[in-house]
C-alpha cells in the first residue's frame, strides 16, 4: 500500500477560490481563521495523517478489533494514535469555545476531516460519530447536560455514538423496540442495538451513547421515539467517572471492510436497566437525532471523497512504476510505465477529475453550513440553511457512490495485482462499500431529495440554485478560452438536463409518486454530475483569469484540464440519465414484486 500524502495544494485551491474561505473567515465568530492559522492547521493535519494514521491503515485492517471478556481491544497503535489526536485538539476545531472548542469554520474542519478519512477510514469514524453527538447536545441539551458532557466530548477524552438500528428495524426506525421507563430524574433503558460504530473500544476514557428508545405510553411509529444520553460510565457531579452503566458490547460484526472500526452489537439493561437521560423532549427523538445525522451525512460524503483520493494516489503511484508493453507511438519494443498508455491515462483522469469535483462540492457545502450558522442577517442564515438542506443528500450520496466507483477503478489500474490484498487497492474498495449504506442508504437519500428537498420554498430554492449554475455557464461561454474546448456547450447541456428532470420530478412526485421514486437515484446522479462539472468550471475560470503570479498556490492548467475532461467525458451522461428519469419509471415498475421473486 502506498503512502498517503494530503494533496495540500489542491485543497488550498478549493478552499480559497471555490469555497471562499476568506469570506467565511469574515463571518462573526470566525475571525480567528486567518490565512496563517488555516495554513498551519492544514500542514500539521497532513503531517499527523501521513506519519501517524496512514501507517495504521493496513495493519489495522489485518489485525482487526477483538472482544475479550466483555471489552473491545483496538488494533495495535490505535490507542496511542487516538491519544495524539486528542492532545492535538483535532476534534475540537469547529465547536464553541465556551465548552473547549476552537470556534473555527466547518469549511476548514471538513478539509481536515478529509485527511483523517483518507489516511485511515476506520480511525476517522470515532471523531465523526463524536462530532455528531456533540452537535445534537449543543442544539438540544440542557445547560446541565452541556456542562457535564460537552467539554470532555469536544476534547475527545470521551467519544460518542449513535444508536438507531435494531435487528428487526433497519432503515425503518419507527419499528424499534428499545424501551425507556422514567425513574426519578432519569430513565431505565432496556433493549439491543446493532451496527453501532465504535460502540466500545479502549481509546477514550468514556463512551457517550445517543440511544433512540420508546417510553411506555408513546405513540406508534417515529412519532413516539425519544433520544437518551446513555454513558458507559456515569459521570459524578465533580466531572470524574463513577460506576459502570448497565450496558455492554455483546459481539462485534465481521465486516467486508473497515476492520479496525469496532461495529458493535450493544445490549442495554441486562441487569435491570441502563441509566439514560432524556435529550430534548419525549417523543421528539427523531428531531434530535436528525441534528446528529445531518451533520454525519456531510462527513460521510467527505469520507467518499477521501477514499477516492486515497485510491487515486495508490493507482497513480502504481501506474508510474508498473512497466508493461511498449508505448503505442514507439517502435522500441521495451516496456514503459503503464501511465504512458492512453487508456490508463483516461482512467486516472476519470479518477482525478471526479475527486476534484467531489472536493469542490463538499467544501462548498461546508461553507454554506458556516453561513447558515454565522451569517449576520437572519435572511442570509435562512437562505443558507435551505441551500444546505438541498445539498445534504447530494453530498452524502453522490460522493459516496463516486467513492466506490473510483476505488473500483483503482483496482482496475492495478490489474491482477489490484485483486491481491498485498497491493492495498482492494482494502480501499472494501472500505468504501459501506459508505453508500450507512447514515441513510443512498436510495433513501434520493427519495429525500425529490420528496422533501426539491419542493423547498415551493421550488424556489432549486430555481435559485439553477440560476447560479446558469451564471457560471455564461461566464465560461463568455471567456472564449481555447483550453476550455467544448466545456461551455457541455455544461449548458448538463444544466438543461438537470432543469428538465427537476421540473418533471416536481410534478411526478405529486401525480405519479411511484414513477418519481423509480427515477430518484438517476435524478440524484444528474444533479451530482452537473454540480460537479460547474464547480470545476468555476475553478478553471479562476485559473484562466489570472494574468500572473499573485502569490496563490494553485494547480493551474492542470485544473483546467480536469474541468474540461469532466465536462466533455463525464457530465455528458446527464442527458441520457435525464431521459431515464423522465421516461424510465414504467420499465422499472413493469414487473411486480411477485414476478421479480419468481
Amino acid at each position: 500500500m502506498s503512502d498517503y500524502n494530503a494533496p495540500l495544494a489542491d485543497m488550498r485551491f478549493v478552499l480559497g477560490e471555490i469555497a471562499g474561505l476568506k469570506e467565511i473567515a469574515d463571518l462573526p465568530g470566525y475571525e480567528e481563521a486567518t490565512p496563517d492559522l488555516a495554513e498551519a492547521i492544514l500542514t500539521e493535519a497532513g503531517r499527523l495523517a501521513k506519519d501517524v494514521l496512514a501507517p495504521l491503515n493496513r495493519t489495522g485492517d489485518q489485525e482487526g478489533c477483538t472482544l475479550e471478556n466483555g471489552a473491545v481491544r483496538m488494533p495495535k497503535g490505535f490507542p496511542e494514535a487516538y491519544r495524539l489526536f486528542v492532545e492535538g485538539g483535532w476534534g475540537s476545531l469547529p465547536f464553541d469555545p465556551e465548552h473547549g472548542g476552537q470556534g473555527l469554520p466547518w469549511t476548514l474542519s471538513i478539509a481536515v476531516q478529509e485527511m483523517w478519512s483518507a489516511a485511515n477510514l476506520s480511525f476517522s469514524l470515532a471523531p465523526l460519530l463524536t462530532q455528531g453527538a456533540v452537535e445534537s447536545l449543543q442544539v438540544h441539551g440542557t445547560a446541565e447536560q452541556k456542562t457535564a458532557y460537552l467539554p470532555n466530548m469536544i476534547s475527545g477524552r470521551w467519544s460518542g455514538t449513535m444508536n438507531l438500528t435494531e435487528p428487526q428495524a433497519g432503515s425503518d426506525v419507527g419499528a424499534l423496540k428499545t424501551r425507556a421507563v422514567k425513574q426519578d430524574d432519569h430513565y431505565l433503558i432496556t433493549g439491543q442495538k446493532i451496527f453501532i460504530t465504535w460502540g466500545d473500544h479502549d481509546c477514550a476514557e468514556n463512551i457517550v451513547h445517543m440511544v433512540l428508545a420508546r417510553t411506555p405510553d408513546a405513540p406508534a411509529g417515529t412519532r413516539g421515539i425519544s433520544l437518551f444520553i446513555v454513558p458507559k460510565f456515569l459521570p459524578k457531579e465533580d466531572g470524574t467517572l463513577g460506576a459502570r452503566n448497565d450496558l455492554r458490547c455483546v459481539s462485534l460484526e465481521h465486516k467486508l471492510g473497515i476492520h479496525a472500526s469496532p461495529t458493535a452489537v450493544m445490549a442495554y439493561g441486562d441487569s435491570g436497566g441502563a441509566i439514560g437521560y432524556l435529550l430534548g423532549e419525549e417523543n421528539q427523538g427523531m428531531a434530535c437525532m436528525f441534528t446528529m445525522m445531518n451533520n454525519a451525512r456531510i462527513s460521510v460524503g467527505v469520507q467518499g471523497l477521501a477514499i477516492a483520493e486515497r485510491a487515486y494516489q495508490q493507482a497513480r503511484d502504481f501506474a508510474r512504476e508498473r512497466i508493461q508493453s511498449r508505448a503505442i507511438d514507439s517502435k522500441d519494443a521495451g516496456g514503459v510505465a503503464i501511465i504512458q498508455h492512453p487508456d490508463v491515462r483516461r482512467t486516472l483522469m476519470t479518477m482525478k477529475a471526479s475527486v476534484e469535483a467531489m472536493r469542490a462540492l463538499a467544501y462548498l457545502a461546508a461553507a454554506t453550513l458556516d453561513k447558515a450558522k454565522r451569517a449576520p442577517e437572519a435572511g442570509e442564515r435562512a437562505a443558507a440553511q435551505a441551500r444546505i438542506d438541498l445539498l445534504t443528500p447530494l453530498v452524502k450520496s453522490w460522493l459516496t457512490d463516486c467513492g466506490c466507483e473510483i476505488a473500483s477503478l483503482g483496482v482496475q489500474v492495478h490489474g491482477g495485482m489490484g485483486f491481491i490484498e498485498e497491493s492495498g487497492a482492494a482494502q480501499h474498495y472494501r472500505d468504501a462499500r459501506i459508505l453508500p449504506i450507512y447514515e441513510g442508504t443512498n436510495g433513501i437519500q434520493a427519495m429525500d431529495l425529490v420528496c422533501r428537498k426539491l419542493p423547498l420554498g415551493n421550488g424556489d430554492v432549486m430555481q435559485g440554485y439553477l440560476a447560479e449554475l446558469d451564471a457560471t455557464v455564461a461566464d465560461v461561454a463568455a471567456s472564449n478560452a481555447p483550453d476550455f474546448g467544448q466545456m461551455a456547450e457541455r455544461l449548458a447541456q448538463s444544466v438543461d438536463a438537470l432543469r428538465r428532470s427537476s421540473e418533471w420530478m416536481a410534478q411526478a412526485v405529486v401525480r405519479r409518486p411511484e414513477a418519481a421514486l423509480a427515477g430518484a437515484t438517476d435524478y440524484l446522479r444528474v444533479f451530482g454530475l452537473t454540480a460537479g462539472a460547474v464547480y470545476l468550471a468555476r475553478g478553471a475560470l479562476y485559473v484562466q483569469r489570472q494574468s500572473g503570479d499573485d502569490g496563490i498556490v494553485m494547480p493551474g492548467k492542470r485544473y483546467v484540464a480536469l474541468a474540461r475532461y469532466f465536462a466533455e467525458h463525464l457530465s455528458v451522461e446527464t442527458a441520457g440519465l435525464a431521459t431515464s428519469v423522465m421516461s424510465g419509471g414504467d420499465a422499472v415498475l413493469m414487473l411486480s414484486p411477485g414476478q421479480l421473486s419468481a
